[in-house]
């Protein structure tokens, strides 16, 4: 099986949050693979594992991602591409989609394709459904088993309700969640391969995109407008002393 894990360098969870500008800033955080991606690297290990193939990890960011891609080859990824372009600064997940899509048909004879849940940063969680859609393959979600048997794909979804089966044709897109494992511990080896690992990086030409049109999303921060409060003390001599001057209060502020 050929399978792709689709990564993200995020913030480390630990970052403060800033408003610049009325813009989010993350400030100066590390910055690191996204911890749901983790997951999907490992999902997506488990099945080279029981089914044999390869396990490429995919990203899109600038040139610091390959220290996220680095990770994913330390746990035991067998190459990674990174998707780097000036025109890409700003993407939505719309536009993520369509670029992670055409650098899957780019790579070519593609099984599965696996990501985590969601990212830490915006946490759409609808990235996977988009880049199915794109693909014209089926996308079987929240998967917190897999099982590959001839040709198909079974999955234990982990749901509100319960756990839901499906099953699906390959080639499929698969977000996984926290059940399909802990993730594996980069072995030393694993690390010294990665440190030494050449990334090939791809640019919107070489998969064969323009520019994004257009950004449809767009986060901003907004200070709530101020107001004046005031509180005034009911006192009286009796309990229902201060009840009628409540009542009196009330019906000449029209509250009633």
């Amino acid at each position: 099986m050929k399978i792709i894990a689709c990564i993200k360098q995020v913030p480390d969870s630990e970052a403060k949050i800033k408003a610049e500008g009325g813009q989010v800033s993350w400030g100066e955080s590390p910055l690191v693979i996204n911890p749901f991606d983790e997951y999907a690297v490992e999902g997506a290990l488990q099945q080279k594992e029981a089914q044999g193939g390869t396990v490429t990890a995919l990203c899109i960011g600038p040139e610091s991602a390959k220290e996220a891609l680095k990770h994913a080859l330390a746990m035991g990824a067998d190459d990674a591409i990174l998707i780097s372009d000036a025109a890409l600064t700003a993407l939505d997940t719309q536009g993520a989609a369509r670029v992670l899509a055409a650098a899957i048909n780019k790579i070519g004879g593609v099984d599965m394709v696996v990501f985590g849940r969601q990212t830490l940063d915006d946490g759409s969680g609808i990235t996977a459904a988009q880049t199915a859609r794109v693909l014209g393959w089926p996308m079987l979600g929240l998967a917190g088993q897999i099982k590959v048997d001839a040709g198909s794909v079974e999955v234990s979804r982990v749901i509100e309700e319960g756990r839901q089966n499906v099953k699906a044709k390959l080639p499929a897109v698969i977000s996984v969640v926290q059940s399909i494992g802990e993730p594996r511990y980069p072995s030393f080896m694993g690390i010294r391969k990665a440190s030494k690992a050449e990334i090939p990086i791809w640019s919107l030409n070489d998969i064969g995109l323009s520019a994004p049109a257009q950004i449809v999303s767009r986060v901003e921060l907004i200070t709530p407008p101020s107001r004046d409060v005031t509180c005034e003390i009911i006192t009286g001599e009796s309990p229902a002393e201060i009840a009628e001057v409540l009542a009196d209060k009330i019906l000449a502020e029209k509250v009633l």
